[in-house]
């Protein structure tokens, strides 16, 4: 069980801020259940009620300072998604990224990163899906690690870029 004031993930919403845990005043058909009232962080505006045994959508903790650190010193050895058939990629995509997890994400973005490119070296657009999922997967990844790394949402991306290229340096 969480804690008030934890800061997890709750499924595709990404980052959420426990704010409370308890039965819900407002429904008495809800009986001795117990729920997680969770803001969004990047949307504090908005709540969400969900009970606390939800086993229908992921709830985790969010990365630790380690665990993010690892992660990107991790990103080159992370395998491209295997798509077998080109008919099934979106749902392969959708499927990655169901998981709420950082290594899919990364997955996803590896996989998308050189078909877009090869796209719009041949003058092509890219395509809508790839644009989409690309676009969610780094959404829900930098967010996740901005937090964990306590780091400007901003400067992430950069920052996983230099890490990775003094990772790939020979020594």
């Amino acid at each position: 069980m969480f804690e008030k004031g934890q800061l997890i993930i709750y499924g595709s919403t990404g980052v959420c801020i426990v704010d409370g845990i308890g039965p819900l005043d407002s429904s008495p058909a809800t009986g001795d259940r117990v729920y997680y009232t969770l803001s969004p962080f990047y949307s504090k505006e908005s709540r969400i009620y969900t009970p606390v045994d939800n086993q229908k959508i992921i709830m985790r903790p969010i990365l630790t300072q380690q665990e993010a650190e690892d992660l990107i010193r991790e990103i080159p050895q992370i395998q491209e998604l295997w798509i077998v058939d080109e008919k099934k990629r979106e749902k392969d995509y959708k499927d990655a990224l169901a998981k709420a997890d950082c290594h899919e994400m990364i997955r996803v973005i590896k996989t998308i990163y050189p078909r877009k490119q090869k796209r719009l070296a041949a003058g092509k657009k890219v395509t809508a899906s790839d644009e989409r999922y690309f676009n969610m997967a780094e959404d829900f990844l930098y967010k996740e690690l901005a937090i964990s790394l306590n780091m400007d949402l901003e400067k992430v991306e950069s920052y996983i870029r230099s890490q990775v290229e003094t990772e790939e340096e020979p020594a």
